[in-house]
């Protein structure tokens, strides 16, 4: 004889259901539901990612490397050729992708939770669970991924984004439609993810191009240079005061002409009293000229040309730009209160750009002895140290010359004969002229461990 089922009737249930049996069938299709969703939201997650990071990666890819991968026969390479030769399209279908998987989180979720809260609750619970692990897992790690693995990850992701193209097809091309309507409607691009090229990118291509052999190494280091020139300022390029030469007003023109001839200088400043007060420009061929063909009733100061007086902190850019539109060769350098600190060329700006622009016998900048050392000018900036030496010397606030760095290292004036040493680079003060490093010897920059920068 069986032994009898004992259950527990509610009141206001049927008493011929068995809801012991009811509840635990219900109880057992619940857990293998959730476990279902559970699954799916996982699977989501990760196209989730994969939609992010794909983003990232196709459009940080940049465009002069599409050839060069496609010519290497790299996997993927023509794939992502095609995807990258139509961008609006290739926009639309990572973010009509994305969003499908992401809603579709946060609706099996929501269905999910229903089942153990409340309706209100299972909404608040599926908005902030399914937000952070997008965030985290479909927004935030993948696209730190992709931007160190630009390259790679595009290439492996151009296939299957392909193949998400197909399956939303009909939705991509609704979008694509769309987009560019209301692109249209509101004035703004119609193809918006067109990026910029940055400078970094630059530099890459022009490195690129040398090692192609597009670009003679001189063409490389005027491109280099031209990508430096609007990050430079006049303190950088001047002449300093103590290498200026200057006359006084009160000067006979005889005096001024000998005074340009023994400087080497086509023009020269004139001062008022001292050199803090420069009046004006004069130059050797007006002096020449009246001294001998007006020479009466003619004095220095009725040769004097007008000249401006800038800031060092002014970018070479925009005083090219001045200079040329008011048609100046040389202008004075100052400092914040008004001290003149030295005088800018248009020559000046120029080897900015062109390189050192050397004349009779004056000597090179740099002069290599052998492969890993190197003789240099202690004006000479720290920029083009690091460029024509393959270095990595730091440039503070207070010093952008190599000599400078020498004295900022040692913390005080050097003499001839001393070393410095700097992460396995020996810098010796070759000559010093009063208290000025005039040269300095570089030795052992051909190290295959780069220098660090100064904390």
């Amino acid at each position: 004889m069986e032994s009898p089922v004992t259950t527990v009737v509610p009141a206001g249930v049927d008493s011929a259901l068995p809801l012991t049996v009811e509840v635990l069938g219900q109880s057992l299709s619940e857990t293998t539901f959730a476990a279902l969703g559970a699954l799916v939201i996982v699977v989501l997650l990760v196209l989730s990612g994969f939609f992010s990071s794909s983003e990232i990666a196709m459009f940080a890819f940049p465009n002069h490397r599409i050839e060069m991968v496609v010519e290497e026969g790299r996997s993927g390479a023509q794939t992502l050729k095609g995807l990258k030769s139509n961008p609006h399209r290739l926009l639309v279908t990572i973010l009509v992708g994305n969003n499908l998987v992401n809603i579709a989180m946060s609706s099996i979720a929501t269905g999910l939770l229903a089942l153990f809260l409340s309706q209100s609750q299972a909404v608040f619970a599926a908005t902030f669970g399914i937000t952070a692990l997008v965030l985290l897992f479909g927004e935030s790690a993948p696209k730190s991924y992709a931007v160190d693995n630009t390259e790679s990850w595009a290439l492996r992701t151009a296939r299957p984004l392909k193949f998400a193209e197909y399956v939303l097809l009909p939705l991509v091309v609704l979008f694509d439609y769309l987009t560019r309507v209301v692109n249209t409607v509101t004035g703004g691009r119609s193809a918006i993810e067109e990026g910029y090229i940055t400078r970094e990118e630059i530099r890459d291509m022009i490195k690129t191009g040398e090692r192609e052999g597009v670009l003679e190494e001189e063409e490389r280091e005027m491109l280099q240079r031209t990508l430096r020139f609007n990050r430079t300022i006049a303190k950088e390029v001047m002449t300093p005061r103590l290498d200026m030469t200057a006359v006084s007003k009160e000067a006979t023109m005889d005096e001024a002409i000998e005074q340009c001839i023994q400087s080497g200088h086509n023009r020269v400043p004139v001062y008022e009293g001292s050199l803090d007060n420069v009046i004006g420009i004069v130059e050797i061929a007006d002096l020449v000229r009246d001294r001998h063909y007006n020479a009466d009733g003619i004095d220095l100061g009725d040769l004097i040309e007008p000249t401006l007086h800038v800031p060092e902190s002014k970018s070479v850019d925009d005083l090219l730009a001045e200079m040329r539109e008011q048609r100046l060769d040389m202008v004075i350098v100052i400092d914040e209160f008004g001290t003149t600190e030295g005088l800018v060329t248009i020559e000046d700006l120029v080897e900015e750009i062109v390189g050192e622009i050397l004349e009779g016998g004056e000597e090179e900048p740099i002069e290599f002895v052998d492969d890993s050392t190197a003789l240099v000018k202690g004006e000479v900036n720290i920029d083009i140290v690091n460029e024509q030496l393959d270095l990595d010397l730091p440039e503070g606030e207070e010093f952008e010359t190599i000599a400078g760095f020498v004295f900022n290292r040692a913390g005080r004036l050097v003499e001839e004969g001393e070393n410095i040493s700097y992460n396995g680079l020996d810098i010796r003060v070759e000559e010093v002229e009063n208290t000025r490093i005039t040269w300095a010897r570089l030795a052992g920059f051909d190290d295959d461990e780069p220098a660090e920068p100064a904390e």
